[in-house]
Order: structure tokens, then sequence, then C-alpha cells
């Protein structure tokens, strides 16, 4: 009989915006006894189940137009010029907790906009802070996830190119690079958060350190199954959990050293949980 050593990524779990989001909710519920928010607040099932527990009230962008004299939690994604003009419109107050890192990119893609450049938004199809963003350009932006998907599209000479704030810098940067080669001039404007974007290289050194890495996040999660590939690629002993019912003793022997990490949406308590389930293996 045997147990486990066990580490977690001290560098995993919420990045800044979202304990922001989360804070905000959490104070606001102290006060009163529900609070809206429109959509959920973090894109992990089990932290959005315990604030819902506390009176969270989950809402989509359908059910704010029919909402009235109500109090709403913007959450960190950011939202369009839209959902503020309903807000005025239906006396909701709203509770912005916009990144701050979301907020610059929003006003330095409206300030191009408004210059009438074209541009371009390396990032996820209908991913709530890419909506955002279109939002700023009366939706006329053109998102790509690709560079073959962008090369689909009739390219002006000159070319204006933002960024989800979570994707790589290194295709980005590569991004930038090809569509000069191919001779188009580009104005490249990083906005990525560092915070997020280096997690990768975080985590290939943190997973190359272990026997076994367990790494726990939403399935929603965009960022999670990003994440989780890089941990895969380093450690391919590497096993996905979204909560602690899906661990299996099978995985691991008797005297494992195993690293426990997470996605930008993972709250480090569920990381926690974890790592206390695997101590009680008696392998």
């Amino acid at each position: 009989m045997g147990t486990l050593h066990v580490t977690i990524d001290n560098n995993s779990g919420f990045c800044f915006g979202v304990v922001y989001a989360i804070q905000m909710a959490e104070d606001m519920l102290e006060e009163q006894e529900y609070l809206y928010c429109l959509g959920d607040i973090v894109h992990n099932d089990v932290e959005v189940e315990r604030l819902q527990r506390r009176g969270l009230r989950i809402i989509c962008h359908d059910q704010l137009r029919e909402l009235k004299n109500e109090t709403v939690l913007i959450r960190a994604h950011g939202e369009p010029p839209e959902t503020y003009q309903i807000a005025l419109q239906n006396n909701l107050t709203l509770i912005d907790a916009s990144c701050p890192v979301v907020l610059k990119l929003q006003n330095r893609i409206k300030s191009s906009f408004d210059k009438s450049e074209q541009i371009y938004i390396y990032g996820k199809h209908g991913h709530a802070e890419v909506m955002g963003l279109l939002g700023q350009t009366n939706n006329q932006a053109v998102v790509f996830e690709s560079m073959e998907e962008l090369l689909q599209h009739q390219l002006p000479p000159k070319i204006t190119l933002y960024s989800q704030t979570t994707k790589s810098t290194d295709n980005f940067y590569s991004i930038k690079q090809r569509l000069e080669g191919q001779g188009y001039e580009v104005d490249a404007n990083d906005t990525i958060c560092r915070q997020v974007s280096n997690r990768d290289k975080e985590l290939r050194t943190f997973a190359a350190k272990f026997d076994k890495v367990v790494f726990v996040s939403g399935t929603k999660s965009s960022n999670g199954r990003v994440l989780y590939q890089v941990c895969k690629d380093t450690n391919p002993q590497t096993y996905f959990v979204s909560k602690v019912e899906q661990l299996q003793p099978e995985w691991f022997a008797a005297g494992e050293s195993i690293g426990i990490c997470g996605a930008t949406s993972t709250p480090m308590w569920l990381m926690e949980q974890v790592r206390d389930e695997l101590l009680k293996y008696e392998l």
C-alpha cells in the first residue's frame, strides 16, 4: 500500500479578470438576495453552481431584453454596445465586471473602426468576448480562427489586425509575418493578455515534472481545451476532469508524483478538492 505525491500548480486557476468578476458577484450577493448575470460568469459548471446556490441567476441576451428595473452583472468577457442600450431602455442597473484588458481592446477596435480601417480579429467565432469586440464595429469586422480561414476572404492591401485577449501570441505574430510575406501591409495590435498567453509555456514546464498530470477544467472552457492539449502533448499521462467524481484510482500507482493544474476559469478550491481526493487513495 502506498500514497501519491500531489502538487498543485500555483500559476493555474482564475486570471485576475475572473477573480474580479466573482468578487463583485459575491459582494453584491451579500447585500441582496439575488443577482442576475448575463451569461455564465465563468466557463466552469461547478463554480457557476456554487454561485447559483448563493443567489446568482444566469440569463441570456433574450431574457435581458425582457428584464426591467433589475440589477445585472456584466462578466469579465465584456459586452457589445447594444447591451448597454438595452439596459438604458429597460432601466437596468449594470454592475460592469468587464476585464480591463478586454475594455482596452474594445476601445482600440472602436477607434480603428471610427477611422474606417479594415479590421480582422483573430478569435473564436461566437465567443462572448469576440461578440463584444464585433459590436464595436457594428459587426463589420472579420473574425477568423486560422490563417487558412483568413485567406478565404478577399483581403485589402492594408489590414488592421487584432486578437481575442486569450489567443496565443506566437500564433498572432505568425499570422502577421505570413501576411506580410504575401505582400500585405499589417497594422498588428497586440492586446493579448500575458497572464493567459504565457500559461502554456508555464504549463509545459509544470507538466514535465510529474509522472502523471490531472488537468481540471469546465467542459465549456475553450481556454481549458487548449491548455489541456498543451499538458497532454508534454506529458501523455495527462487526465482531464471537470469534477472530483470523475477521478479514477486505476489511473494511478503507489508512489507516483501527480501534478494538478487547470484553466484560467478553474477555481483553486476545485483543484484543492481534487488534491484532497487523490491523497485519500491507498494504492
